[in-house]
């Protein structure tokens, strides 16, 4: 026996199920809950363990289906592909099944149904299917359904059959062992089941006859020949008709090869041997011989009808249900002479129905039968297995002397009450008549009825739109949290049961209507008031808004009037609005769009509204089972002709879905509004619902638009809200001749209408472009030499591209490709393969070099041994640091190594490995390995070789750019690519806008041979973060107009917007300067947005802090007029020239090559260090004068955030104090301290040129000192200041003139509607009444400023409509910060503003238990080491490293004056959790009074203190974390 063991029913079938299938369709109640069978295979699937009769004996394939998906069209594909298959449900798809069922019973597959409600099961979905033609197999204790679940298999393969094996749990069963695999070896047919897995049958068809008839002769079960010509059904071994029992290792002992004829031989067969269909009598037989081998085997008996009890027994029970084993083992128990002479009788083999053997089992003195039928759902007056009965016992010659047969309906028996309905019954049958139709047992039905059915979480998304849009209104017909009177929820949630709910809904409205109409005529009315009012209704009761708006006054005076009338309308009262009638369904309802309720909805031409779920990700559907044919639900009702339809993702653009939901529910007629949500479990984080949106919708899977069939013209029929429609859609639009006036009217759309996707595109371009190379390549006479590359940062790429320049120079043959351009089918061909790597991730290829890595992994039939090749790789040896993770370094170039060599590959030299620690990083290995390449090669001595031409910085772009202009207008003009030039894109900065790529689109986009999904970030330039209502209201505008209908409030004080596509991009800057905004110098190697404290308490010192920040702006403001020409010129708008054709322009501050980078400047005002001074180059904080006004700022210098991962000689930085200057020169001083670093910054070396080097390359004292000299004054002592936090102050607050402030809460910055919070649209509402200003603060929140008493009212009513005045959240969460990262930033390394959330949630509760709910604790987070969110200052932070893993910092200062430092490099969010919680835990326990978690940190000895930028490398934290207590130990002794 197999050492284990079995505890339930469901566990038993799983395990056989498994080890006799190729395929096995693991059917679910949701994806995220598994069902009692799942978990086993599951287990066993991620064991490896391998199947008995899985082809090749490999390991089995597990698809899990949602039940209410149409789980059995996933078996037709690999049923007909020669696949066992084999099903595990419950009983509850049988119904909805039949159809297929009747298609599926000439293949040997296998369905193990677990018989529901699991307490009380329902036997009437068995007796559904016994027409079907299936065989029907019954088992009820674990054991049994082991031994029937290898039955099943074995008669299936045997026969070539469909079976159906069904079970009722059962509590009370003991553990039992594992299957024998003797008995599988001698029940199941191998030689049978390789047979039919290597044949193939060719069909399509779901609906009509395929031909596949299971057949035999005298000698071999065969297969009958389909209409298509391909063998179809199962050959068998000729031992089984010649009566010869199989060995015990399942195989025939006669000559098979000589007798069993091939698949593909099968039409000689006929010409052979007779063949005949398999008959009831074969599977009579087949059965009666499985049952002996498990007799055989195990000693347990069982047969087609099974009798237990005396053989003078004079009544017996025909049981059909659950109870059979407790009747039993009732009688068994019974003392005296009561059952002495009972007998039980079931049926195990139930279809076919042999009703001539059941006589030949019970004892002939039997002179009655009571037969109990566990039936629920009775259509007859008698039960099936009663009219079984009459027919075999009591027609023809067997009447005579036959038994009498009394029915019975079987309820709820326990234990306990067993004994009393056993007694009813046999009572019954001695009575001299007995009753018929006797019900036994409890007719009501247990609480645990098994899994109900309810709408996934993550749906709510819709029904909150929903409900925001029509409120009251609002009417769900098949609501599952309805009361439906004792109807199932399985039906009131389909289609067809809404469908006549709401048909009964708008017949008892108008009912109603009448009603209404004759009691405003009538005296019923205590007064003549509800009369009037009811009058005034009755003239707009069709009109939603216009009647809607009269409830209210209707329903209080009908309350106040009090009369039986007015009671008998308010019982009605929901019948007042004109309601909003929708039907919500999920994909379920696409498969069978002709026969299911949809249909019935759209040919009514009803006023009903259909919201359709789809939930299949794209990623899914493109290795999708064709046979599912799952229909497209919008495209079907386009084509009926009469309805509105809609395509809409909620999370792509929520807007759009309002306005879909909207115009449906104006739309007379019916309105299918088809809604994508994909997910691959229920409880999927919005973030994987968010990448596969965005991918569906990007590529045109999943295409956005909306269509009106009755518009007036035809361009208003159709409204495309996305770039991308998929080829059905274009079909039918061409057809109605609306595409090309879609793409007239749209010229933009041309290309992504008519392009052609998937991955053949792609290798097409693959092989024109190295054919169009080979071809430029004939004329040279080297030798070749083929350079791949994969490259993430760009360093990968330049090697290779020097490289081939050198080679060439050479006069080698050089082709230089990413690895994702090369076709792989070539490699095989090449001469010399040089192949240059980067690692990303953890040890991972870079992106363009995945595929190649797995197609060349992967390959059986890739042979080198004419190659030679060379490796060289990019890495980091300190990147990963811990001892297990040192693998990681290089890991793609030694794997890349390892696998040409193992394809017989020769080595032209040693693989290289690049190192970013070696003294010139990269380059120190490559210098050593480029001159032994060339040495192989024989091209080592050449003479006369040109000099490398140096590499473009950009330095070199800003001074060819004239002053900023380069070719960007130019490039705006460029309609073949979404992108611009790569010095373009470093000089659109200095305009305010990065040019971008939908990172999460990358692979798909290219896997469809589609450019990256190209946009660009714009960010305005908001000198201390002030703007007006007005100018709140246009940047929405400009949100919802040309970019992703979202704003991002960033870390520096201003707006920003992503997502604005190229053709945009001009239009979107006019659109922010006529809002009186600007982006010039908000990015670049100038001064950029100079930020301010928004502290509300001081307007007066607010006030003139601003007005500081605003003439230091406009006074560093580069002077070229680029900007304008570029941006705010129309086409027609001629520029000014002189010189000839050069535009001369003058920065007198700047020169022509501005800054060597970016400047920064921020204003604090103490006591609140909101805007983190620190950090900035420049950072000045606010100093009041006696006389309470602004009198002049202390100045810091030489802080910046850029850090390089690993690079030692990059760091972040704290300001130095400088000293003091007043309020009337503070703008002299700012611009003396940039010029000293535009003359003394590095321009060679960008990773050193931040003023924060220079200053430590000079020393404060000299750099001070040359700041002075430029001024001509000295600098004063620093005043004395004091900060308390540089966090925001959430809420309300009054300054000192009496005006009233309000900070929100924005997380991460991020301004969007979401179903579950409209954002946006509150605050755009509160712009339009709002007569203040709005505050940007530098920790990404935003400040509703200076309201009047006389307003406060209405604006709490305000914030309190869109719950902007929400303020319940953790001072974790409070004090958050994260940056963009994911999917936008190009140097983003992991996610930060989308993960943030999550980690925080799931630290939220130890925070919770230990106290520090409302506490402080400054978390930052960013994607990258480039510190754009100034994670160096917080006490905690995550610094991206690789997609899912972060660097941990701590200690930083809680007022952000001191640098934190790395405590654990290259962690996971597990071991972030296992560090924080504990640690925060501790912190509660052992804080000194006042405390910060930065300085409990370092007290504890957790982390050192990081002094100042210079040190901030020194003394990391290396060990595993230990939390000890610090009197006993430390973290660096």
């Amino acid at each position: 026996m197999v050492a284990g063991s079995v505890k339930t029913p469901e566990e038993a079938v799983a395990r056989i199920a498994y080890l006799s299938s190729d395929v096995v369709i693991s059917v679910q109640p949701t994806l995220s809950n598994a069902s009692a069978f799942s978990s086993k295979l599951e287990e066993l699937s991620s064991g490896g363990v391998k199947g008995t009769l899985t082809a090749s004996n490999g390991v089995p394939e597990i698809q899990t289906v949602r039940q209410n998906a149409d789980p059995l069209l996933s078996v037709f594909q690999p049923a007909r592909s020669g696949k066992l298959v084999s099903v595990t449900a419950t009983s509850s798809i049988l119904l909805s099944s039949i159809p297929h069922l009747y298609k599926l019973i000439n293949y040997p597959v296998v369905i193990h149904v677990s018989l529901q409600p699991s307490d009380f099961p329902d036997y009437s979905e068995i007796t559904s299917i016994r027409q079907t033609g299936l065989i029907l197999l019954q088992s009820e204790s674990t054991q049994e359904a082991q031994d029937m679940a290898v039955a099943a298999h074995g008669l299936a393969v045997k026969t070539g059959k469909a079976v159906v094996h069904f079970f009722a749990s059962s509590s009370d069963d003991s553990e039992i062992s594992n299957e024998d695999t003797v008995l599988l070896g001698r029940a199941l047919d191998r030689a049978a089941a390789r047979t039919y897995q290597s044949g193939k049958i060719v069909s399509t068809s779901l609906y009509a006859d395929d031909g596949v008839v299971a057949q035999t002769s005298n000698s071999i079960a065969s297969v009958a020949v389909g209409t298509n010509g391909h063998a179809s059904g199962l050959v068998t071994p000729a031992s089984e008709a010649s009566g010869i029992e199989p060995s015990s290792n399942g195989t025939s002992t006669a000559d098979e090869n000589s007798t069993r004829p091939s698949l593909t031989s099968i039409g000689s067969l006929h010409d052979a041997i007779e063949s005949r269909p398999i008959s009831s009598d074969d599977i009579h037989k087949h059965a009666s011989t499985i049952f002996e081998v498990i007799k055989q085997v195990t000693g347990r008996s069982y047969n087609v009808f099974e009798y237990t009890g005396p053989r003078n027994a004079d009544v017996a029970l025909f049981v059909f249900g659950s109870t059979t084993g407790l009747f039993r083992s009732t009688i068994k128990r019974t003392p005296g002479d009561d059952y002495s002479r009972v007998g039980v009788i079931t049926a195990r083999l139930y279809r076919p129905w042999f009703g001539t053997k059941l006589t030949e089992v019970i004892p002939k003195s039997i002179s009655k039968i009571a037969v109990l039928e566990q039936i629920k759902k009775k259509t007859t007056k008698w039960g099936p297995l009663f009219l079984d009965l009459l027919t075999c016992l009591r027609t023809g010659p067997a009447l005579k002397g036959a038994p009498v047969v009394v029915g019975h309906q079987l309820g709820f028996i326990t234990p306990d009450t067993a004994s009393q309905a056993l007694r009813g019954v046999v009572q019954n049958l001695k009575s001299e008549s007995p009753v018929q139709n006797l019900s036994v047992g409890l007719e009501g039905v247990p609480t645990d009825v098994g899994h109900s059915i309810s709408q996934p979480a993550i749906e709510a998304a819709y029904m909150k739109i929903l409900d925001q849009l029509f409120g009251k209104r609002l009417h769900i017909a098949n609501s599952l949290d309805k009361p439906n009177a004792g109807i199932s929820a399985t039906i009131t949630a389909s289609p067809e049961y809404g469908y006549g709910s709401l048909l009964a809904r708008m017949e008892r409205r108008q009912t109603f209507i009448e009603r209404v109409e004759n009691l405003a005529k009538s005296n019923d009315f205590t007064t003549r008031i509800p009369a009037e009012w009811l009058s005034k209704w009755l003239l707009v009761a069709d009109d939603e808004s216009k009647s809607g708006a009269l409830v209210p006054g209707i329903i209080m005076r009908l309350m106040v009037d009090g009369s039986p009338a007015a009671y008998s309308l308010l019982s009605d009262k929901d019948l007042f609005y004109k309601e909003s009638h929708w039907l919500i369904g999920s994909d379920a309802w696409s498969y069978d769009l002709g026969n299911s309720g949809v249909h019935h909805v759209i040919a009514s031409g009803k006023n009903i509204n259909m919201l359709v779920i789809d939930s299949q990700p794209y990623s899914e559907h493109a290795a999708a089972d064709a046979s599912r044919r799952k229909k497209d639900v919008g495209l079907y009702a386009m084509n009926f002709g009469n309805s509105f339809v809609a395509s809409v993702a909620v999370y792509s653009s929520y807007t759009q879905v309002l306005h879909a939901m909207l115009e449906a529910d104006k739309f007379d007629g019916p309105s299918v509004v088809v809604a994508y949500l994909p997910y691959n479990k229920e409880n999927d984080s919005p973030l994987t619902v968010l990448q596969e949106t965005k991918k569906a919708v990007d590529i045109g899977y999943w295409p956005l638009y909306r269509w009106n069939p009755r518009g007036e013209k035809d361009e208003k029929k159709f409204s495309l809200d996305s770039e991308r429609l998929k080829k059905e859609l274009q079909e039918f639009l061409k057809r109605d001749n609306h595409l090309s006036q879609l793409v007239k009217r749209n010229p933009q759309f041309a290309a992504n209408l008519s392009g052609s996707y998937g991955t053949e595109v792609r290798q097409q371009q693959k092989r024109k472009a190295k054919d169009a190379f080979n071809k430029l390549l004939e004329g040279l006479s080297g030798p070749p030499l083929t350079i791949l590359f994969a490259s993430d940062g760009g360093n990968a790429e330049g090697l290779a591209q020097r490289l081939g320049r050198r080679g060439k120079a050479r006069g080698l043959k050089t082709l230089v490709l990413a690895m994702e351009d090369y076709p792989i089918e070539d490699l095989s061909t090449e001469e010399n393969l040089v192949l240059i790597t980067s690692t990303a991730g953890q040890g991972e290829f870079p992106q363009n070099g995945r595929n190649f890595w797995e197609t060349v992994k992967n390959s059986t039939d890739l042979d080198l041994a004419t190659v030679n090749y060379t490796v060289f790789a990019l890495g980091d040896s300190h990147y990963w640091p811990r001892k297990e993770d040192k693998h990681y370094y290089n890991k793609p170039g030694k794997d890349l190594d390892k696998r040409l060599a193992d394809l017989g590959g020769r080595k032209l030299v040693d693989t290289g490995l690049g190192d970013d620690q070696d003294p010139d990083g990269y380059q120190t290995a490559y210098s050593e390995w480029e001159p032994r390449l060339w040495k192989a090669l024989g091209v080592d001595n050449v003479d006369g070789l040109p000099d490398d031409p140096p590499p473009i910085t950009n330095e070199d772009i800003k001074i060819a750019s004239n002053f900023l202009r380069g070719t960007i207008a130019e490039g705006l003009k460029d309609e073949s690519t979404g992108a611009i030039s790569a010095s373009d894109q470093q000089l659109t900065k200095f305009h305010g806008t990065y040019m971008q790529d939908d990172r999460d689109l990358r692979d798909e986009r290219k896997s469809q041979g589609l450019e990256p999904a190209y946009s660009f970030m714009i960010r305005c330039r908001l000198s201390s973060g002030v703007a007006t209502p007005e100018q709140w209201i246009k940047m929405d505008d400009i949100s919802n107009e040309f970019g992703n209908q979202t704003m991002k409030l960033t870390t520096r004080q201003t707006f920003q917007f992503h997502g604005v596509i190229k053709r945009k991009l001009k239009s979107t800057m006019q659109a922010i300067n006529r809002a009186l905004m600007t982006t010039i110098a908000a990015c670049g190697d100038v001064n950029r947005n100079v930020m301010c404290s928004s502290l509300p308490q001081h307007s007066a010192l607010h006030a003139q802090a601003h007005e500081a920040a605003i003439r230091i702006s406009n006074h560093l403001l580069p002077s070229t007029t680029a900007y304008h020409e570029i941006w705010l010129t129309d086409d027609d708008d001629k520029k000014v020239q002189v010189a000839g054709d050069a535009i001369v322009d003058h920065e007198p501050l700047y020169g022509p090559t501005y800054l060597p980078r970016k400047f920064k400047i921020t204003i604090a005002i103490p006591p609140h260090n909101d805007t983190d001074v620190y950090a900035h180059d420049i950072g000045l904080i606010a100093i009041k004068g006696g006389d309470g006004k602004l009198s002049g700022f202390n100045v810091l210098a030489g802080g910046g955030m850029g850090v390089t991962h690993n690079n030692k000689k990059t760091y972040p930085r704290t300001g130095s104090m400088l000293g003091y200057a007043p309020l009337d020169k503070i703008h002299l001083v700012c611009e003396k301290i940039m010029l000293v670093q535009r003359d003394n910054g590095d321009r060679n070396n960008r990773k050193h040129a931040r003023l924060k080097y220079t200053i430590d390359d000079m020393g404060v004292k000299v750099f001070k000192s040359k700041v002075e000299d430029l001024l001509t004054w000295k600098l004063e002592e620093a005043r004395p200041f004091k900060f308390h936090s540089n966090i925001d102050t959430f809420g309300w607050q009054v300054d000192e003139n009496g005006k009233n402030h309000f900070t929100f809460f924005i997380e991460n910055g991020r301004i969007e509607d979401t179903p579950e919070f409209p954002m946006k649209t509150g605050l755009r509402e509160i712009a339009k009444v709002h007569k203040g200003e709005f505050r940007l603060t530098g920790n990404q929140h935003l400040i509703l400023s200076s309201v009047e008493d006389a307003d406060l009212e209405g604006m709490r009513d305000l914030m309190a409509k869109y719950r902007l005045d929400n303020l319940q959240f953790s001072g974790l969460r409070l004090s958050s910060s994260a940056c963009v990262a994911f999917p936008t930033c190009g140097l983003a390394m992991a996610e930060s503003e989308r993960y943030l959330p999550i980690l925080i949630s799931k630290l939220e509760g130890v925070l919770e238990e230990s106290g520090l709910r409302h506490d402080s604790i400054v978390m930052r987070m960013t994607g990258c080491p480039n510190g754009c969110a100034r994670p160096w200052l917080a006490e905690v932070a995550f610094v991206g490293k690789a997609f899912g893993a972060y660097n941990m910092y701590l200690g930083g200062g809680y007022h952000g004056q001191r640098l934190n430092k790395l405590y654990r490099s290259s962690i996971k969010e597990e071991e972030i959790l296992e560090i924080l919680k504990p640690l925060f835990k501790r912190y509660a326990l052992e804080r000194q009074d006042g405390e910060r978690f930065g300085d409990f940190c370092i007290r504890i000895g957790m982390i050192k203190p990081t002094t100042e930028g210079k040190t901030f490398h020194d003394d990391v934290c290396v060990a595993p974390p230990l939390f000890f207590h610090p009197s006993k130990s430390g973290a660096h002794k």
